[in-house]
């Protein structure tokens, strides 16, 4: 079951949660510098990541599962929210350039239908990044942020189910070494600075960027093939010779 549209708002306005998007957003700001002309998707719950975009892309949408429910985005401009399964995403084949996931893999039903969906919808050579909690970090472990619901991911896993869905993982990063507590919240930036040289590996947040690839052998790919192979040839019988399987004992 989803985290609550009301319960992700609530966590964000809240000093803990506008600490965790700044953390994400400096690594995704990292990742992608900028988006001049291009077609944005973000799916789950993007909305406090994707006003950074709206300015030089052409076009942003946000696009929340219907088991979460959706708030209007952007607030001061035309909605541009969809809603709708999160396996059946409502739009066209190649049509985006940048797809961004948050709070979206964790708590998915059908992850893997649900990657090859936005890999339907992404332009070649498109790029995701995916925005995951951290299988290591207290915040995995804690129920006091949407983070610490559905499959935390350590970094081989989120490799490998990006691989199987044809995605090719580029780069990755973590973020938001803040603990999960709300008297911390005040003291976030120094946590972040120290995190990263004392602990890398604890951060709360996985980032990975990962480029569509129209080809790939994963692997449930090469299993196919290795069981489409043809039967070995079975061995010629002598003219007018009666099958083994026919013949008297």
């Amino acid at each position: 079951m989803r985290v609550d549209v009301l319960a992700l708002q609530r966590f964000y306005a809240s000093p803990l949660g506008e600490a965790a998007q700044r953390a994400a957003a400096r690594r995704l700001a990292a990742l992608w510098p900028h988006a001049d002309g291009l077609d944005v998707l973000g799916v789950g719950y993007p909305a406090p990541y994707l006003d950074r975009f709206r300015g030089a892309a052409r076009r942003v949408t946000a696009m929340m599962p219907a088991a979460q429910g959706a708030e209007p985005w952007p607030a001061s401009a035309p909605v541009a929210t969809a809603l709708a399964d999160d396996t059946r995403l409502p739009f066209m084949d190649a049509v985006f350039d940048r797809v961004l996931l948050v709070h979206a893999l964790e708590e998915c039903d059908a992850v893997h239908t649900m990657l090859r969906e936005v890999w339907r919808v992404m332009a070649p050579e498109g790029r995701l990044v995916v925005v995951a909690s951290n299988r290591w970090s207290l915040w995995a472990q804690s129920d006091a942020s949407p983070f610490g619901h559905g499959r935390p991911y350590s970094r081989s896993q989120l490799g490998s189910l990006l691989g199987d869905a044809m995605f090719e993982p580029v780069v990755s990063a973590r973020a938001l070494y803040l603990p999960p507590w709300r008297w911390a919240a005040g003291a976030a930036d120094a946590f972040e600075s120290v995190g990263e040289l004392v602990w890398p590996a604890q951060g709360g947040l996985l980032l990975m960027e990962a480029v569509k690839r129209l080809y790939a052998s994963t692997a449930r790919s090469e299993g196919r093939v290795l069981l489409a192979k043809a039967p070995p040839r079975q061995r010629a019988e002598p003219k007018g010779a009666m099958p083994e399987n026919n013949r008297e004992t």
